[in-house]
């Protein structure tokens, strides 16, 4: 499909009638929605603060779902209505709740919200962003927390300043992999290169010789090599699997060779010393002395001799320092198996002696917190923060800070480690415990008086929304629409015991098959943060948050797309049974392979749904990690399904306009509204949305067996989809001759 054909084609606008019925196919403005949502993913934390309370992946866009809301309830035309303070009656819900969106933005507009996740992470983080808390006495409790933990642990985090000698702050260690050369059996490093960092927010760039054990800085331009013995320290000594030993040249793949879990050893420190930090040009940097080193030895005496003796002054409420520490064993699975090739099998493996011991004496702490709702959100904080606090993290050479383990939705595991300093410095650095005190604190103000923001002359604007709000009662059954209420349950949304007929409308963000693994991703924060709540909390009484009603497909465990299928259907139809006569089920999608559709469209049509729109919105930056290069598309298709029977009776609905190629060509028009052109992979994702929502239009209309064998099924919805593939050419064809003819 051609770009340019699109472009004498406008977007498709449909007048609204006076009833309300079907508003939210004819209400939702694509162009606007996009420019919002475009807008938004750039610096989704800036537009949305309540995503801060804690790490979730794949988040859409708040700007979407609150226009899917507004579309759909609200009397005002969209453009009018997003901006102002909203109140509505009615009970939504989101059986697949995620990081929180639909729940978030329902409350926000006055509306109950049912939230459900089988993953006790996603119920855990949902659950503090709306319950409510006294922002004044949760800074005191976080303060009060850092300040002992510091008291304990502080001193391991310090260094001496080079310029002055005086006593520093560690911002960051770094650590390089080792392992045995097989050639002379020395320990030999494993840098991917040499350089600590770039001449862009330093003056120079700073490297390591790994030979002579020194940072050393050049300008640009100059030759790197290390002024004392002359090595080359232009590139690494390991690349594409394959170390070059640095005693005796032997070349090895040292994946092979490597200690289980793998060993590490430090070789440069950033800091900031408080007595010369204004003066001095750039970052501060150094080579770790003697007394870094004692540090070291110290930390791990200290960790080692928490685990033996609970009688010492390491006694965390009760409990011995390792039982604070989670020993559990990493699980097979598509993201864990790359940890196992590394010779990581525990969970603790992840994390140095020194990481072990305050985070062991951190949770200590926050468990003799007195206070439920501080406890809790501080052990929230805790989980959050762990994503900093790994031998997973990496130095970023150019912005010079750590990196979260989970900037990509995996498991990385890089050859140089970044160690935070853990307590952390007030105002300095990032990734720490003090910081993500602040963070969740801003998230939670938020919460309390939510708002929107708008470009003014190339400027950020706040717009506040009057009246609205995401905190609200936490109540323990199904709410009422007056209550205003969130029911969150950690459980299988196809059990939940919902009433008939109870739901105004459903907004969900269901999983993409196999693009994210959540559960063995939040097992990673789960491991430590059971060890807190489990007296509290049934969610986490369990070993996991794996459960074999997870709805990911998963190679290692077995699960494929009969699975995934099957599972969507039971909660579609779930659902389906508790709507409301006319209620919307509306979902966003994407995915880059057109088989991953079909479950989709079954459950779709055993939920006794037709489809009446497939919207586009944009989901994903383009510079996104997980995109960027890629043939990945950035633009969701936002399916919306009513009832069968109701969307057959009511003439208000707005009938599909032409062919697939025509719909694909108003999205495109409306992408070009709002300023964004569409790729390859935009074309590709927006085309298979229009044709799964003509497949299930299609079928809805003949003869459909829900009860039939799941196989039987997929090769219905396979044989409508090649059949509506197979006239794709010919559209194309007549749409080009128009656009030509015009």
């Amino acid at each position: 499909m051609q770009l340019s054909f699109a472009d004498a084609l406008p977007p498709e606008s449909t007048p609204v009638d006076g009833e309300g019925a079907f508003s939210l196919e004819r209400r939702f403005d694509a162009p606007f929605v996009a420019g919002l949502a475009m807008r938004e993913k750039q610096v989704q934390q800036s537009y949305r603060p309540i995503i801060s309370i804690h790490k979730w992946f794949a988040r859409r866009p708040g700007s979407v779902f609150r226009s899917l809301i507004l579309s759909e309830f609200a009397e005002k035309e969209l453009r009018e209505a997003y901006w102002a303070g909203n109140r509505f009656d009615a009970v939504v819900a989101d059986p697949f709740m995620g990081g929180g969106t639909t729940v978030f933005e329902s409350l926000r507009v006055g509306a109950s919200a049912v939230g459900c996740d089988v993953n006790p992470m996603a119920y855990w983080l949902v659950r503090q962003a709306v319950d409510p808390i006294d922002l004044d006495a949760f800074r005191a409790a976080g303060r009060q927390v850092f300040d002992e933990l510091n008291s304990r642990i502080g001193e391991l985090y310090k260094t001496a300043c080079t310029s002055c000698a005086k006593e520093a702050d560690v911002k960051y260690f770094l650590w390089v992999k080792t392992c045995a050369c097989p050639g002379c059996g020395k320990q030999t490093s494993l840098f991917p290169g040499y350089r600590v960092a770039e001449s862009v927010r330093h003056p120079k760039e700073v490297f390591t010789c790994p030979a002579c054990d020194i940072l050393q800085e050049f300008g640009k331009g100059e030759e790197k090599a290390c002024a004392k013995c002359g090595l080359d320290l232009s590139q690494g000594n390991t690349r594409r699997g394959k170390t070059s030993c640095l005693d005796c040249g032997t070349e090895f793949a040292h994946l092979k060779e490597l200690g289980s879990p793998p060993e590490h050893r430090l070789f440069a420190i950033e800091y900031q010393c408080p007595h010369c930090y204004a003066s001095t040009p750039g970052r501060q940097f150094k080579s770790p002395d003697a007394d870094d080193h004692r540090k070291l030895r110290q930390a791990a005496d200290m960790r080692e001799g928490g685990a033996a003796d609970p009688a010492d002054g390491l006694a965390l409420d009760g409990l011995a320092l390792d039982d604070a520490i989670p020993d559990d064993a990493i699980p097979e699975g598509d993201e864990t198996n790359r940890l196992h090739r590394w010779g990581y099998s525990r969970y603790r493996e992840l994390f140095s002696s020194r990481q072990q011991l305050g985070l062991g004496i951190l949770a200590g702490i926050i468990r003799k917190v007195e206070d439920r709702r501080m406890r809790h959100a501080l052990a929230t904080v805790f989980s959050d923060f762990l994503r900093y606090q790994n031998l997973l993290c990496r130095y970023d050479t150019y912005a010079l800070k750590c990196q979260d383990i989970f900037s990509v939705h995996g498991y990385p595991v890089g050859l140089v480690a970044c160690e935070n300093n853990l307590p952390g410095i007030p105002r300095v650095g990032s990734g720490s415990f003090i910081h993500f005190v602040e963070k969740f604190a801003k998230a939670k103000k938020y919460a309390q008086a939510p708002y929107e923001t708008t470009q003014s002359r190339g400027a950020k604007k706040t717009v506040p929304t009057p009246g609205e709000s995401i905190e609200a009662a936490v109540v323990a059954a199904e709410p009422h629409p007056a209550d205003r209420a969130a029911w969150l349950n950690c459980s299988p949304s196809q059990v939940l015991d919902l009433r008939d007929e109870s739901l105004d409308a459903v907004f969900t963000d269901p999983p993409y098959f196999d693009n994210v693994q959540y559960a063995e991703l939040m097992d990673f924060c789960f491991v430590w943060l059971r060890r807190i709540l489990a007296d509290e909390d049934e969610a986490f009484r369990r070993a996991s948050t794996r459960t074999a009603y997870e709805l990911t497909g998963n190679r290692t465990l077995g699960r494929g797309l009969e699975n995934f299928t099957s599972g969507l259907s039971e909660v579609f139809v779930r659902m389906s049974a508790a709507m409301k006569r006319g209620a919307p089920f509306a979902f966003t999608y994407h995915h880059n392979d057109p088989a991953a559709y079909v479950p989709l469209v079954v459950a779709m049509l055993d939920a006794g749904f037709t489809c009446t729109a497939v919207l586009p919105a944009p989901a994903e930056m383009a510079a996104s990690l997980h995109i960027a290069g890629t043939n990945s598309s950035i633009l969701d298709s936002v399916f919306v399904c009513r009832k069968r029977e109701y969307a057959a009776a009511a003439a208000s609905l707005p009938a599909p306009r032409g062919s697939v190629a025509a719909a694909v060509a108003r999205d495109v028009a409306s992408m070009k509204a709002a300023g964004y052109a569409c790729t390859a992979g935009d074309l590709a994702c927006l085309e298979a949305g229009h044709v799964a929502g003509e497949a299930v239009r299609t079928l809805a209309n003949g003869e459909w067996d829900p009860r039939a064998p799941v196989g039987a099924r997929m090769a219905a919805v396979r044989a409508a989809v090649e059949t509506i593939a197979d006239r794709k050419a010919a559209d194309r064809k007549v749409v080009d001759r128009k656009v030509g003819a015009q």
